[in-house]
Order: structure tokens, then sequence, then C-alpha cells
């Protein structure tokens, strides 16, 4: 099946969502199409070309977005002086509002990738109206068991990359949350400090998550680097902004509130998220869900049979 053919955007613009912040978004596809919105992973990614091709573009509106601090979104997170206390999950939540009020749209599917899955299950708990349907892949659910297997769990599988990964970390911190360490240390005042961290943290993420040469080449930008792990560890390090929710994490524990939202949940089953288990935890707690597990594939949107699943998906939904 493969994806649809690249296409470019009719629409764009930045759109002032409050806290000093301009959030880039793109339309593209059929201006009197089914409405989605794309939600990238991360934190801190930002849209990409590719993210358009998931959706027939004859019967789609497809909606991008680099959430705040992030992609052609300003401030951008590398910078310094870039406010982080304004960049929460329950702001990105109240973007999206804003978003799909002014472009007009009443539902939308919305599709989101690792860490936009994250995003898209609480955005369709907290405003399950404005949500037709959810295509979600590399599913996460932002819990503190996730972060803890992903910072410190896979040391055991990956020894000689974590023991590099904790040697950035002071004595007195290595036995708490690393990713608030990190986060520490990406804010400090010394930009040589802040470089050597971000550097860090994004090869203990290239160990863990074996890429595709895109994903790796990104870390090579310093812009990108910067922001993406000043980002990741500023949500990772604060529970997601998500609250307590006990062992299970809040995103779980609510998946009841998702009752009458269609879904699909595409998982490679090589991804080391699935160690936790939670992505078969939200699926049965998820009655109007289903889960397509792609063999051989890890935690990569772009995997072939990935691809073919979520274009499979977003075809059944543009016929319903």
């Amino acid at each position: 099946m493969g994806p649809y053919p690249e296409i470019e955007p009719y629409d764009r613009g930045m759109l002032d969502v409050g806290d000093g912040n301009l959030v880039y978004w793109e339309v593209c596809g059929n201006p009197r199409g089914k409405p989605a919105v794309v939600l990238h992973g991360g934190p801190g990614s930002g849209c990409t070309p590719f993210a358009r091709r998931y959706f027939d573009p004859a019967v789609y509106r497809i909606v991008l977005l680099d959430q705040r601090g992030c992609g052609r979104s300003v401030p951008h997170a590398s910078a310094y002086e870039t406010d982080m206390g304004v960049n929460t999950t329950d702001r990105l939540i109240a973007d999206l509002e804003l978003l799909r009020r002014q472009l007009g749209i009443g539902r939308w599917l919305v599709w989101g990738v690792s860490w936009g899955s994250v995003l898209g299950l609480r955005y369709a708990q907290t405003h399950p109206g404005a949500v037709s349907e959810l295509v979600l892949t590399g599913v996460a659910t932002g819990s503190d068991a996730e972060v803890a297997l992903l910072t410190r769990g896979l040391g055991k599988i990956f020894p000689e990359a974590f023991e590099r990964f904790l040697a950035l970390v002071p004595g007195s911190e290595r036995d708490g949350n690393l990713a608030a360490a990190y986060h520490r240390l990406i804010e400090s005042p010394d930009p040589a400090v802040r470089e050597r961290a971000a550097r860090a943290w994004t090869d203990w993420e290239t160990a863990i998550v074996p890429a595709p040469p895109r994903s790796v080449a990104r870390y090579e930008d310093a812009r990108f680097r910067m922001g993406f792990a000043r980002t990741v560890t500023h949500y990772w390090g604060n529970g997601h902004f998500l609250g307590e929710g006990g062992e299970e994490g809040v995103v779980l524990r609510d998946a009841h509130l998702l009752k009458g939202i269609p879904g699909t949940l595409v998982q490679g089953s090589l991804d080391l998220g699935n160690l936790t288990g939670v992505v078969w935890r939200l699926q049965h707690a998820w009655s109007t869900s289903e889960l397509t597990v792609v063999d051989e594939a890890g935690h990569n949107a772009g995997a072939p049979g990935v691809v073919d699943a979520l274009v499979a998906a977003t075809d059944a939904y543009a016929r319903g």
C-alpha cells in the first residue's frame, strides 16, 4: 500500500496562542475534506512533510502544527531565554482547541505518534466532542513507569551506552529521576554544560531506539538537538504535566473517557516501550479501539508495515 504521494500545503500561518508564543500550522489536501490533525512526537520534534502522506489528500483536510517551542514555532526551546514554564500539556491542548476553532473545524480525526499519542489521548479525554477518531502509533501514555523504563530500565539492555549516559549526572542525583537531572543540566547558565547534556541525551535516545538515518541526522543540528533535549527532559522530568495518576498514570486511569471514540493503535512488535505492557492495557480498557501489531518493526512510524497499517486506518475512517 505505502504512503500517499507528496503534497504541499495550500494554507499556513502562525497562531498567537498567548504566553508570547506563536505556533506554526499548515493545511493540505482537500479544503472541504474530512478534517484530521497530526500530533508529532518528542515532545519537541516538530512536524515533517512525510506526515502529510498518511492521508488520502482527495478525502482529507490535513492539519499539521509544530507544538510550542519546536519546528517553526517561536520562541524556540533551543534559546536559553525561552520560558519553558509556559510549555505544558494543558497549554498544548488549549492550543489545539484555539487552532480548531480558528480553522472552523467542528470535529477532527486525531493522528499521533509517540508523545503525540500521549497528547492525543489526553486531548480526547478532556475534549471528546472535538475528536471523531484516533489513529496512534508508537503508543505511549506518559506514565512514570514508561519514563523509568526509557531512562533507567533499559540500562540493563544497553549497559555501555547507559554508563556514558549516567556519567554526566552528579552522583547525588543518579538514583533519582534521570530526566529531571538532565533537565537541570540543560538549564545550566553555562552553555558548555547545556551542550554536553543535550548531546548526551540524544546519544542515549539513539542507543535505545535504533533509528532510521533521518532521525539520527537531525541530532547533528545543534538547534534541533538543544530544543529537543530541553523539551523532552522538561516533560519527562515533570510527569508530562499530567498530574498524579497512581501506578498506571492519568491517561490509562482515564481510559474509560474514550468510550465511544473509535481508535486504531498501530504498534511495532519490537518497540521497547512495549515492555511496560501499556499498549495492551490501554486497548483492553478502551472498548472502541483496535490494536494492530506490526512484526519486526520498532518505534518507527516510517517502517513499511507501520505505514501500511496507518494508511489503512485513515482510509477506513475516511469511509466512515
